[in-house]
C-alpha cells in the first residue's frame, strides 16, 4: 500500500460502474479479508486496473513528484556543502569560530526537528492561522511547479490533505538530511585539504569552564565511546579567542597544532544530531505517510459503499404471499417449497456464471460443496458431464423472466435421472433483491408441473 495505490484506486472509483452483484461476487472470492478493508481495497484493485485508462494519474503524480523531489535533495546537498565551506572558510589569519557551526549542526536541526514534530501533529488539520506552516500549502505549491500539460492531467486530482501534509514532510525530512549530509562532507574534506585553527569566541559572558559542561552535555551521545571527539576543558582555555586589532593571543599562536583538534567533535556532533536523529525524523515521516495513506484510502468517495456492498448478502425473502392463493390449484400436480433447506450437494445455475450463483447462495443463505453453470455457453458434453456428476439433493436457479426452453426440459429430465431431488428456484433481478414476480413463478410452475415427477419441486 503506497501513494500509487492511492491514486490507483481514487481514479478507479471515479470510472468504476460495477454492480453490487459483481461486488459482492468479489468479496465471497476473498472471504479471508472480510474483516480486513484496506486488504480488500488492495484486492479489489489488484482485479480492475486493467479497467484504467493509460497514463495513470498515479504514473504521472509520481514521476513529476521524483523528480522534483531529486532536484530539491540536489539543491540541498549542495546548499550544505556550500554552506560548510562558507563557515569553515580559513585565510591563515583568524580561527574559524566553532559556535558558528555548532549553530548550524545542532541548533538548527533541532530547531527544525521541533517545527517538524509540530506539523506531525497538525498533520490531520486542513487549515490553520499560520497556513504558511501547513505542508499541504507547499503541497499546492509543488503541483504548480509542474508543466501546464501536466497540471491538466491532474486538475481534477483531489489528494486528501492528511496526505499531502505527509507527502510534504517526509519530502522536507529527506532534503534536510541530504543538507546535513552536505554539512559533514565540507568539514572532512576541508579539515583533510587544510590546516585549519579553530577557535571560539562570543560577546556572552561565558568562562571556558563552563562552555566545557555545556559541549560535554551535548557530546553524551557518543564521549563513553569516543572520549577524543569531547573537547578538552584545556583545548577549550587555550581556543577562547578574543579579538582585538587583528591580533591573535600569543598563547592561542603557541598551541596552535592543538586547535586542530576541534574537528572530531563538530564532525561527531553533526552526525549524531544533523544525520542520525534527522534519519531518524525520516523514518517516522515515512511511517506516518504510510499511516495516512491507509486513513485516506478509508476515506475516498464512494469506498464506504464499495466495502458495503462486498460484504452485505443481498437480502431476499424465502417466500413471497401473492403466490400463495395460486398454490393450491397446482399442489397437486407439482411439490412446492417455501423455504430452501440450509445446505443442498450441489448448486447449478441455468445460464449463470459462477459468480452469480456463489452471490445467489450467499444470500438465499444456502451452502454447498459443488457449483456449476450449465446451458448458457456451454456444449451438450460439458451438461452431460456435470449431470454425470451430480449426485443427491440439487439447488437449481433459473432466471425467472426467461421461460423454460427445450434445452431446460431436456437437461432438468436428463438430471431427474442422476439425482435424488431437484428444487428449481426462479429468480428475479438484483434489483429486485431476487425476488422473482408472480407471474413468472405461474409459468415456470404450470410447465415443471407437466413433468409429473416426485423429484421435481419448486420454490414459491
Amino acid at each position: 500500500m503506497n501513494l500509487k495505490s492511492y491514486l490507483n484506486l481514487y481514479q478507479l472509483l471515479e470510472v468504476d460502474n460495477s454492480t453490487k452483484e459483481q461486488r459482492r461476487s468479489f468479496g465471497l472470492t476473498q472471504i479471508l479479508l472480510a474483516h480486513k478493508p484496506v486488504n480488500q481495497l488492495l484486492a479489489w484493485l489488484d482485479f480492475h486496473t486493467s479497467k484504467l485508462h493509460k497514463p495513470l494519474i498515479s504514473e504521472t503524480f509520481t514521476s513529476y513528484l521524483y523528480g522534483i523531489s531529486l532536484v530539491l535533495v540536489i539543491v540541498g546537498f549542495l546548499a550544505g556543502l556550500v554552506s560548510g565551506l562558507a563557515l569553515l572558510n580559513y585565510n591563515g589569519h583568524a580561527p574559524v569560530n566553532v559556535i558558528y557551526f555548532i549553530v548550524m549542526v545542532i541548533a538548527l536541526p533541532l530547531l527544525t526537528m521541533t517545527l517538524t514534530l509540530f506539523s506531525m501533529f497538525r498533520a490531520h488539520h486542513t487549515q490553520s492561522v499560520l497556513i504558511h506552516l501547513s505542508p499541504s500549502y507547499w503541497m499546492e505549491k509543488i503541483v504548480s511547479l509542474l508543466p501546464h500539460k501536466i497540471q491538466e492531467n491532474l486538475q481534477n486530482l483531489k489528494i486528501n490533505p492528511l496526505l499531502a501534509n505527509w507527502i510534504v514532510i517526509k519530502r522536507s525530512q529527506l532534503i534536510a538530511l541530504f543538507f546535513s549530509i552536505g554539512l559533514l562532507l565540507s568539514l572532512l574534506l576541508v579539515v583533510a585539504t587544510k590546516d585549519i585553527a579553530f577557535a571560539w569566541s562570543t560577546t556572552l559572558h561565558i568562562d571556558a569552564r563552563s562552555f566545557h559542561n555545556f559541549l560535554n552535555t551535548l557530546a553524551f551521545p557518543w564521549r563513553t565511546w569516543f572520549p577524543s571527539a569531547v573537547p578538552s576543558l584545556e583545548l577549550i582555555e587555550q581556543s577562547q579567542y578574543f579579538r582585538l586589532g587583528d591580533r591573535l593571543s600569543e598563547e592561542m599562536i603557541r598551541n596552535a597544532s592543538k586547535l586542530g583538534e576541534w574537528w572530531k567533535f563538530l564532525a561527531f556532533a553533526t552526525l549524531f544530531y544533523a544525520i542520525i536523529l534527522r534519519f531518524f525524523m525520516y523514518l517516522l515521516s515515512v511511517l506516518g505517510l504510510g499511516m495516512a495513506v491507509k486513513k485516506s484510502f478509508l476515506s475516498l468517495k464512494g469506498v464506504d459503499i464499495l466495502l458495503r456492498d462486498m460484504n452485505e448478502p443481498i437480502i431476499t425473502t424465502n417466500a413471497q404471499e401473492s403466490v400463495k392463493k395460486n398454490e393450491t390449484t397446482l399442489q397437486g400436480t407439482l411439490q412446492t417449497v417455501q423455504k430452501l433447506d440450509a445446505s443442498y450437494d450441489m448448486v447449478v445455475g441455468w445460464a449463470m456464471s459462477k459468480e452469480q450463483l456463489h452471490v445467489l447462495n450467499d444470500s438465499m443463505q444456502v451452502i454447498t460443496p459443488l457449483v456449476y453453470d450449465v446451458g448458457g455457453t456451454n456444449t451438450l458434453e460439458e451438461d452431460a458431464e456435470i449431470i454425470h456428476k451430480s449426485h443427491g439433493e440439487v439447488l437449481l436457479y433459473v432466471k425467472a423472466w426467461e421461460p423454460p426452453t427445450m434445452d431446460f426440459m431436456d437437461y432438468l429430465e436428463a438430471l431427474v435421472k442422476s439425482v435424488d431431488k431437484v428444487v428449481v428456484v426462479p429468480v428475479g433481478t438484483q434489483e429486485e433483491h431476487y425476488n422473482a414476480e408472480m407471474k413468472f413463478v405461474t409459468i415456470w410452475a404450470r410447465k415443471l408441473a407437466l413433468f409429473k415427477s416426485e423429484k421435481v419441486w419448486l420454490k414459491r
